[in-house]
């Protein structure tokens, strides 16, 4: 799956990893859900760094439509309770 992280660009990640994710999905949707800010840094810090380490970049000339759209590092909590849906960042 094409997962682009907003400001950084597309990595390609293997379906195998999406139940990792979805995980790191629910601890984040649960941060901002409750408002903590501390969690929440460190679950999208997390949540980012997995797709990271699992995804491969796509070049910078290679533009391919994203299956999956996460916002930036520095994202606010209000930003990213905005892109939430009812299954999170990462639907599954």
């Amino acid at each position: 799956m094409i997962v682009r992280i907003l400001g950084e660009g597309q990595l390609d990640v293997p379906d195998a990893e999406l139940d990792s994710l979805n995980r790191l999905d629910d601890e984040l949707q649960a941060a901002v859900d409750g408002g903590e800010d501390a969690a929440f840094g460190t679950s999208l810090a997390a949540l980012l760094a997995a797709v990271r380490k699992a995804g491969r970049p796509l070049p910078d000339d290679e533009i391919v439509p994203s299956d999956l759209v996460l916002p930036s590092a520095d994202a606010s909590l209000a930003e990213v309770r905005e892109l939430l849906g009812d299954e999170g960042l990462i639907p599954g």
